[in-house]
């Protein structure tokens, strides 16, 4: 357990302006703007092929990015330009607002894969710790800071670059499939909590819901109004794969205390060998686990893809997660497929 009677500026201390690259398959370096958003998401298809074809990047996830008012392209962005002009290489590095336990830098980015190996990752990545450290020395709060980022097990240069560069193995997310090709039976939650189906009208709710029910779990801070706009506004989410759970609590108002809230990005279908949906969110209100909410929700999902004839749903969760999620998941027939680890440096 750290010190954290001090801000976290002062533990950070001052840090120098992030050093821009240079190498000789790169032309030139800068700020990414959002005409490059086609570009960036093209690179990080090409990555995605490479390093976890059954997940690729949206676009529409990558424009959300530019127009989030905590996310400065000018100061948060690089891109790699190549003498053809394509943008082969790029850094983002996101400073989530809304931090109530924890101050968060999370670098995202990487090299095209015809030109890894050849040393352009490690001076990215320098870049963007530079920057994280510069975003969380602006932070007054006398709370936790951590550089956050993640790799994918099937990509293990990106662990040796985290590695080499300081970062520490902090925590391993399994990848987990259940198929839709056997019956899914109906659980029914404990008296007085019934199921049904999201709709717009419930986001405001869901989303106090997701922010309360997810306070611990590892890494996790409330979302910004604009974060979760995106995501239920956004073209893959799916209100019809998506369900919440309503209760009566003590002083007899009705409240949201479960979700399940889902995605569908047909256009991933063909790299990763079938068709289905994405649960994006499962979560419980403490106060109310144990009911079989979890269980009901899930099955209800499950039963709505086996209905629209999807063959698997996924998910991803925390393999030390102390909720007991993991042994949720398995006891409803998902299985593990792949694992995803976070890095993580602590201030």
């Amino acid at each position: 357990m750290g010190d954290y009677t001090t801000s976290l500026a002062e533990r950070v201390g001052i840090v120098g302006a992030p050093v821009l690259p240079v190498h000789p398959d790169v032309s030139s370096w800068r700020a990414a703007t959002g005409d490059d958003i086609d570009g960036i998401w093209q690179l990080r298809q090409a990555m995605g092929e490479v390093d976890h074809p059954n997940y690729l990047t949206a676009r529409g996830a990558i424009a959300a990015d530019f127009g989030y008012s905590h996310f400065h392209a000018e100061l948060d962005s690089l891109v790699g330009i190549d003498a053809a002009g394509r943008i082969v290489a790029v850094a983002m590095v996101m400073f989530p607002p809304r931090q109530v336990s924890l101050v968060r830098s999370m670098p995202i980015g990487g090299v095209h894969p015809s030109l890894r190996g050849r040393g352009i990752g490690r001076q990215l990545l320098a870049w963007q710790l530079a920057r994280a450290k510069q975003q969380l020395a602006s932070s007054p709060k006398t709370l936790p800071g951590w550089i956050l980022t993640y790799a994918d097990e099937r990509s293990p240069q990106n662990s040796h670059l985290f590695e080499h560069a300081g970062l520490t193995l902090a925590r391993y997310f399994l990848t987990l499939e259940r198929a839709l090709n056997t019956p899914v039976r109906v659980i029914e939650p404990a008296e007085g909590i019934q199921i049904s189906a999201y709709t717009s009208d419930l986001s405001a709710a869901v989303h106090r819901c997701r922010d309360d029910a997810f306070m611990d779990h590892w890494a996790s801070q409330p979302m910004s109004d604009e974060n979760w706009n995106a995501f239920v506004g956004g073209k893959w989410f799916r209100p019809d794969l998506s369900f919440v759970a309503h209760a009566t609590d003590a002083e007899g108002v009705e409240k949201v205390v479960g979700f399940v809230l889902s995605t569908a990005n047909e256009n991933v279908w063909a790299s990763q060998g079938f068709t289905g949906s994405y649960i994006d969110l499962v979560g419980v209100l403490s106060a109310w686990r144990g009911r079989h909410i979890a269980q009901s929700l899930l099955a209800a999902q499950l039963g709505a893809g086996r209905v629209l004839g999807h063959e698997r749903v996924t998910l991803a969760v925390d393999s030390a997660s102390p909720t007991g999620a993991l042994g949720l998941y398995t006891g409803m027939g998902f299985v593990p497929t792949h694992r995803k680890m976070a890095y993580t440096q602590e201030f």
